[in-house]
This record gives C-alpha cells, structure tokens and sequence, in this order.
C-alpha cells in the first residue's frame, strides 16, 4: 500500500501549474488523498473542472500532466 508520501511524491506540488493545460489533481480531506476523477484546468489562480468550468473546493496538494490508462 502506498503512504501518503509516495502518492504525493508521484505529483508536482512545487510550482505553480500551468494555466493552459488539463492536469490530474491529487487533494487531500480527514479521510486521506485522493484523485479527482475528471481533468482540470489552473486559469487565473483557481482550479475548475475542464469538462463544465465548475470550480474545484478541495484541497489540492498535487497535479500532474495526465497519465495514459493503463489496462
């Protein structure tokens, strides 16, 4: 099982993301870390979904470029 630190060792968490690319989130509650399930975008200093442009309240500890599916 991962620790919290591999999973958060597996995102970028030490600059700011860029603005024009759909990225993975990783964000973090009481319970544990956890990825949200669709893409989002950094436009102007706050994460939205790229699908709706909904806004993201989580708290985000990570991001990264998406992964291709695995099978």
């Amino acid at each position: 099982m991962a620790t919290r630190q591999d999973r958060i060792g597996a995102y970028i968490h030490e600059r700011m993301p860029p603005e024009d690319h759909p990225l993975e989130l990783l964000c973090e509650d009481h319970v544990g870390t956890y990825v949200i399930p669709f893409l989002c975008l950094w436009p102007n200093g706050a994460w939205q979904s790229l699908d709706n442009n909904n806004r993201i309240d989580a708290t985000v500890v990570g991001w990264r470029a998406r992964r291709a599916m695995q099978h």
